[in-house]
This record gives structure tokens, C-alpha cells and sequence, in this order.
């Protein structure tokens, strides 16, 4: 393959192709008043126009030009994402058919008392959204007893979507099963369990101070009912996020969460083997999209690197910084910060933030000494605070449609995520100077 071609802003124009595809059709989807706009065309089929352009835009020869691509889509730590993605959609589908879903709702009610229903219910939320590796399914999941919950109690309704809307965005940029867990670290290059404990020292402090928060709020003194449930169901999702923290290797911990949820499901409520085979299968084609997407997004970055498109954003992003901040390290953080947020800003997808940011973050966390699982923290933060705050992003449609609500009363109401944000940047300025790069095995 050709050595990349020189910094080049006009080997962007794919993907800025791509971004107006994707977001022009969900800005008139939604003045159309469509539901979930933003998610009318499929990002697989928005982004084929943009590789087509970064095809044409090359100036090897076709066959080499084709090579590069299918290069990219091949990538060693592109296909090793995809494969996590189907394990991750295969023990989530399993453990909600089998009922720990439930149980984990169940479990945290239960223990919740009446005065700390809010941060409570941030709780659940933030736990349930950590062992499933998803926002959407958590606030499927908790929805209806939340409204439920709400309307008893007389709590404000966008207050409370907004509540578990903060909680899940937390679990979802925790957990190791997320697939923007596993897209960041996978773009930078290092473990799971690394980003975790990055991550964990800015989301749990802005985790607290969102709790404080919430206990300011009345909310009576009749406790929560829960749902009847068997507790036990609810052991594989603690089990795979023990396992993760120590260091298991991430095919053998979705691997076993798989088989034990399975075999949890088999015993206590009957659970049936053809039923498990097919659960695994609908947990597979529930990661087509973002599947698909990965690879293609592989492809279409090696396109662009190939033609310098990378090499002028980075040198633009840090000339920006440069000009801003002294420290380099400083400088990477909020160059990886903002180009995450504005880039979120545009696709209203954070994971698909993430796949677009990640190489131009890893080379401006290299030229800044940041550590590996320093900018994986940073690009899941800034895309789950922006993704948690857009009006127009999945969530706020979703609490927006279950609560009868308005998607903009929701996201004005997600404290946690401005709350982040603020912790985020009040730590690049303050930490200084930050974690130096340090030398990681980028095994799965």
C-alpha cells in the first residue's frame, strides 16, 4: 500500500458528505414531525454516497484504491469491535429474555427508600445501563415504573426522565459491554479495564454531586413498589462486571455472562434451549447497524488517511489548541473533547462519534503525551454528554414518547450530563500535568 499522501482538507469532503446526508435528513425528518428523525436513514446506507466519493477523490490506481478500502474494513482492531459487538447484543438479548433485566430492577427498588427515590432511581438506572451496554435498553426497561412511580408520587415527569435519562448515559459510558466502550478503546489502543478506571475517576465524582443534587427534591415518604422478580437472574450482569475489572480477557467474560445468564434462565424459570440459540441470534442482528457501520467506517477512514484527509484535521484541531492552551497534554484533552462534542453534535449517535473521532484522537493523544486510556476516557465522555443533552439524539425521543413530553423538556432535565461535562473540563485544567503515555498491550 501507498504511503499517506500529504495533509489535504479536500480528503474530507466524504466525510462531510456523509454528516449532511446524515444529519440534513434527520433535521427534516424531524420539521416533518417524523419520530426518531434522526434515525430514518440507516447510517450504513448514508455513509455508501461518501465512500463512492472517497473512492473517486483517490489518485492510485482503481484496484489499489479498492485495496485501501478493503484494507481499512479489515482492520485487525475494526473486526475485533465487530466480533465484541455481536457477543455484547447476544448476552444482553439473553439475560432480558431470561428475566434479569427484571431482577435488576426489581433488586434496586427494593432496597430504595421513599425520601431517595430520585437518586435511587439515578442508581438503578446508572447499574442497570453498566451490566446491559446500553442506554436505550435501560430506559426501555425502567420506563414504565418510572412513570408509574412519578405520577404516585406527584414527581415533575420531565424531571424524572431526565433522571433516568442522566443514569443510564452514566452506565452506558461505563460499561465494558457499550459499544462505545468497546469502539474507544479499540480506536486507542488500549484495555478495557484501563479506560474503566480512567473513566471511573471523573464519572464518579460528577455521579456524586448529581446524587446531592437530586436529594435537594421532596419526594414524600410512600416507599416504591417493586416488581415480583427472581434476584438470583440478576448475579450475571455483577458477575461479567467483576470479571471485566480484573482483567478478563473480553471474549471470555461476554463469553461466560453469555452462558451462565443462559443456564441461570434454564433452572429457575425454564428457560428453553431453542430459545437460547435464538436469543443469541436476535442479540447478533441487534448489532447490525452499528456492525455494519464499523466496517464500513474502516474502510472510508483508510480512504481518507490514505489521502492526508486525517493528517489535515489533526494539524487543524491542534493548531486550535495551540493557540488556546500551553500544556501539549491540555491541549490534546480539549482537542479530543471538542472535536468529539461537535462531532456529536452533527450525527446525534455517539458511537458513531466515536468511530469518526477515534483515529484523529489517538494521533493528537500521541503528539500530546496523553495516555491511551486517557483519551478512550475523554472520547466516551464528550459523546455521551453531548448524546445525553441533544433533543434530538435516541433518548430524549424515547423518555420524550413514553412520557408524553417534549424531547427538550427531557434533555434540559439530564443534570448528570452537564454535570460531566463540567467535572471533565474542571480536571483538564486543574490535573496538570496529566497521565504520560505509557507503553499497553492492546489485546481484546
Amino acid at each position: 500500500m501507498t504511503q499517506p499522501a500529504r495533509a489535504s482538507a479536500k480528503a474530507l469532503l466524504p466525510l462531510g458528505l456523509f454528516l449532511t446526508l446524515f444529519l440534513g435528513t434527520g433535521i427534516y425528518f424531524q420539521l416533518s414531525g417524523v419520530d426518531y428523525a434522526f434515525y430514518q436513514l440507516a447510517s450504513p446506507v448514508a455513509i455508501l454516497p461518501a465512500i463512492i466519493l472517497g473512492v473517486l477523490l483517490s489518485k492510485e490506481a482503481f484496484e489499489e484504491r479498492i485495496n485501501t478500502f478493503v484494507a481499512g474494513v479489515g482492520e485487525r482492531n475494526i473486526v475485533t469491535m465487530c466480533l465484541i459487538y455481536l457477543l455484547a447484543g447476544a448476552f444482553s438479548t439473553v439475560a432480558a429474555a431470561t428475566g434479569g433485566v427484571d431482577a435488576m430492577v426489581a433488586l434496586g427498588l427494593q432496597v430504595i427508600p421513599a425520601s431517595f427515590l430520585l437518586p435511587g432511581l439515578f442508581i438503578i438506572a446508572a447499574v442497570v445501563a453498566t451490566a446491559m451496554g446500553t442506554s436505550m435498553g435501560t430506559l426501555a426497561a425502567l420506563a414504565p415504573v418510572a412513570l408509574g412511580l412519578a405520577q404516585a408520587a406527584n414527581i415533575d415527569l420531565a424531571l424524572m426522565a431526565g433522571v433516568l435519562v442522566s443514569g443510564a448515559m452514566f452506565g452506558d459510558n461505563l460499561s465494558i459491554i457499550s459499544d462505545t466502550t468497546i469502539a474507544a478503546t479499540r480506536t486507542q489502543g488500549c484495555e478495557m479495564r484501563d479506560k474503566f478506571k480512567a473513566n471511573l475517576k471523573i464519572a464518579l465524582p460528577a455521579a456524586v454531586l448529581t446524587i446531592l443534587w437530586l436529594s435537594t427534591y421532596d419526594t414524600g415518604s410512600v416507599p416504591p413498589e417493586a416488581p415480583d422478580a427472581n434476584y438470583w437472574l440478576s448475579l450475571p450482569y455483577f458477575l461479567i462486571i467483576a470479571l471485566a475489572v480484573m482483567g478478563l480477557n473480553v471474549f471470555a467474560v461476554l463469553t461466560i455472562g453469555i452462558i451462565l445468564a443462559g443456564a441461570f434462565g434454564m433452572v429457575a424459570v425454564g428457560y428453553e434451549w431453542v430459545a437460547f440459540s435464538k436469543d443469541i441470534y436476535e442479540g447478533f442482528t441487534s448489532m447490525q447497524e452499528i456492525f455494519l457501520l464499523s466496517l464500513l467506517i474502516g474502510g472510508l477512514s483508510a480512504l481518507i488517511r490514505q489521502q492526508g484527509g486525517l493528517a489535515f484535521l489533526a494539524g487543524t484541531v491542534a493548531k486550535v489548541t495551540s493557540a488556546l492552551f500551553k500544556h501539549k497534554q491540555q491541549r490534546a484533552a480539549f482537542g479530543i473533547a471538542g472535536m468529539t462534542g461537535l462531532t456529536n453534535f452533527a450525527v446525534a449517535n455517539n458511537t458513531v462519534t466515536i468511530l469518526l473521532s477515534g483515529e484523529v484522537s489517538k494521533k493528537l493523544a500521541e503528539d500530546g503525551d496523553l495516555a491511551p486510556r486517557q483519551s478512550a476516557s475523554l472520547l466516551d465522555i464528550f459523546a455521551c454528554v453531548v448524546q445525553g443533552a441533544l433533543p434530538y439524539g435516541a433518548q430524549a425521543l424515547l423518555m420524550g414518547a413514553s412520557f408524553g413530553l417534549s424531547p427538550l423538556q427531557v434533555s434540559l432535565h439530564t443534570g448528570y450530563c452537564f454535570i460531566l461535562a463540567g467535572v471533565s473540563i474542571a480536571m483538564i485544567i486543574w490535573r496538570k500535568p496529566l497521565e504520560s503515555r505509557t507503553p499497553v498491550t492492546t489485546s481484546a
